[in-house]
């Protein structure tokens, strides 16, 4: 008979132990998105498919509004710290200059302070040149916040290319322009795809640099909710919390099943 360690049954346990405490809350959010409310839905009262087919009605058009303020703002600052966050990652991994380590250690400090620290410093900083709070204010803070993490990801793919490719490429009479292209990029797309995906999850979720950036005129989908909750979080909510959570598992399933057909693809080539 096979002993029965400590080990054996306490690691099985603790991981069952924490995906039931990670997605009790999501299942929960899920459930009450059908739940018939009225004012609150702390309390079930029965299913309904009202809340999904009429989410965006005209007396409930404020989450709406408020979640494409939060794509808009995601998408714009995720498209601008990727591009800059991806030019500094190569500049970092690829050369030597001088100030390169004060470069380094201030694109890590955003990533070590507290967030509202940075968001009352950039509130501070439009305060002083006179720029009103605004969509682009919120956009700049969002950008300059995500900035540091796309470095971090994408300067860990760049340290993990052979330049053995490159100087193959530039062998055959490849311009600078056409390695790049042709070779480098490439070779970065998962690591900027990665650096984009959690540059947009980051900005998406954002809550405390929003509050301070955007005023009473930028209805963000976090402020929309922490304001609603004073008086009971709309199903509504819920709603557009499961649709968001259902879409990236099934994007996260796509890229998955993709990749596998392309390795299955490659090995049958071989």
């Amino acid at each position: 008979m096979r002993r029965l360690t400590l080990g054996k049954w306490l690691l099985p346990v603790y991981v069952a132990l924490a995906f039931i405490f990670l997605l009790t809350p999501i299942v929960h959010v899920i459930v009450f998105s059908f739940n018939d409310s009225r004012k609150t839905n702390s309390i079930w009262a029965g299913f309904t498919l009202d809340k999904w087919l009429n989410v965006c009605t005209v007396e409930r058009g404020q989450i709406c509004e408020a979640l494409g303020t939060s794509v808009g703002i995601g998408v714009t600052a995720t498209v601008i710290a990727t591009v800059l966050g991806t030019l500094l990652a190569l500049a970092l991994g690829r050369y030597r200059f001088r100030g390169r380590s004060a470069v380094s250690l201030g694109l890590f400090l955003p990533m070590a302070t507290p967030e509202v620290v940075l968001g009352a410093g950039l509130a501070a900083q439009f305060l002083a040149v006179g720029i009103p709070k605004s969509f682009w204010t919120v956009v700049a803070a969002h950008a300059l916040f995500c900035l540091s993490f796309v470095v971090v990801t994408v300067k860990a793919r760049v340290a993990s290319l052979d330049p053995a490719l490159e100087e193959a490429g530039r062998d055959l009479y490849g311009s600078p322009l056409q390695v790049f292209f042709r070779v480098t990029l490439p070779l970065l797309i998962p690591g900027i795809v990665a650096a984009a995906l959690l540059s947009f999850a980051l900005s998406f979720d954002d809550y405390i640099i929003t509050k301070f950036n955007a005023g009473a005129v930028v209805p963000t989908f976090p402020l929309y909710i922490a304001t609603a909750a004073t008086r009971g979080v709309p199903a509504e909510a819920n709603v557009v919390a499961s649709a968001v959570f259902i879409l990236a598992i099934v994007i996260v399933v796509i890229a998955q099943l993709g990749a596998a057909l392309r390795r299955k693809r490659l090995g049958v080539t071989r």
